[in-house]
């Protein structure tokens, strides 16, 4: 099927996880449209409560491709509303995507697997668990029981934005620009190091693989083994209207990056001892595999950990009352 182009984004050097307190545009503006979606297989969902989210293309000076993956959604009921690519009158913009308790406006776009250019057809809540719509996804219907089949009519689109000369004509409903302004959250630690890898990776970039990316899409994000493997922790902006405020947000995240990179330096010193002993130890492969496993699971919980209070910093940073407005329209 498809998938999408995302993301066109400055940080270069990071991925744009938490990012802002609205979701809107992010990044810079690019001159060059997102190439056309690949045509790609979806992997078999890994498990009960994993949600199918879109690869898509990403910029860093050049497109590149970050694969589809299964992700677990971070609160019972949440859904992802993929980002997209649109027009902004001078280049394309990317506007980031979200979790959130309804899909919101996604640009129009045909990603595939249930997001066919407006809402999910991929599966639904029901009673705290996701029921998954095996017309449109891949799952062991003898393992999963939560699960249903509803036929979707697709008008296979291969375009990767919104707006402009060539792109998507299509506008966010009422229902849509509800949905960006309710409740939700950024992407995920997962998702955000799955972006960062693909981004280091250069056989994703467009350049190595002209619109064919070796790697499309992956059963489960690819994450960091250990530290220094983690993408860059980014400022976040703030701009509410306060100068003082502001500032006081800036000194506040200021202190809170420093000590998150204390504690990754702190466990990547532990970790590096760690592979010392092994190599002086001569250990065999099943016991460094054991330590390795280890190694991520440390990681991927200091990065979720780091993500919450980072997350929880902007959250008190919002006005009262929103999440912020995030475009609902033609770019």
């Amino acid at each position: 099927m498809r998938i999408r182009f995302i993301r066109s984004l400055l940080l270069a050097g990071a991925m744009l996880f938490l990012s802002t307190a609205a979701f809107a545009q992010v990044g810079v503006s690019v001159a060059i449209a997102p190439p056309e979606l690949p045509v790609y297989e979806q992997p078999m969902c890994p498990g009960d409560g994993y949600i199918w989210t879109p690869g898509y293309w990403a910029w860093d000076g050049d497109y590149y491709w970050v694969p589809g993956t299964w992700v677990m959604a971070p609160e019972v009921g949440f859904l992802w509303t993929p980002g997209y690519w649109g027009w902004g009158g001078n280049g394309f913009l990317f506007n980031e995507g979200y979790w959130g308790m309804s899909v919101g406006f996604y640009g129009g776009i045909d990603y595939g697997f249930g997001y066919f250019g407006n809402g999910y057809e991929g599966g639904r809540w029901e009673n705290g668990h996701f029921f998954y719509n095996t017309a449109v996804n891949r799952v062991d219907a003898n393992s999963f029981h939560n699960v249903y089949n509803t036929r979707v009519n697709e008008n296979v689109n291969r375009v990767s934005y919104n707006g402009g000369n060539g792109g998507i004509d299509a506008h966010a409903t009422s229902e849509e620009e509800a949905a960006a302004r309710g409740r939700h959250t950024g992407p995920v630690a997962e998702q955000t190091q799955h972006a960062y890898s693909a981004r280091n990776n250069p056989q994703q970039r467009f350049s190595a693989n002209h619109g064919a990316p070796p790697l499309a899409a992956t059963p489960r994000a690819n994450l960091a083994s250990h530290p220094k493997e983690l993408p860059p922790i980014e400022r976040a902006t703030s701009n509410t209207g306060n100068a003082k405020l502001d500032q006081k947000y800036q000194k506040q995240q200021g202190k809170l990056i420093a000590q998150q990179n204390q504690d990754r330096q702190k466990l990547q010193k532990q970790q590096d001892k760690e592979h010392q002993q092994l190599s002086r130890q001569k250990a065999d492969p099943v016991r460094t595999q054991q330590v390795e496993q280890r190694h991520q699971q440390q990681t991927q919980q200091l990065q979720q950990r780091h993500t919450q209070q980072r997350q929880q910093m902007q959250a008190r940073q919002q006005p009262a009352g929103g999440g912020g407005s995030r475009g609902g329209g033609r770019r």
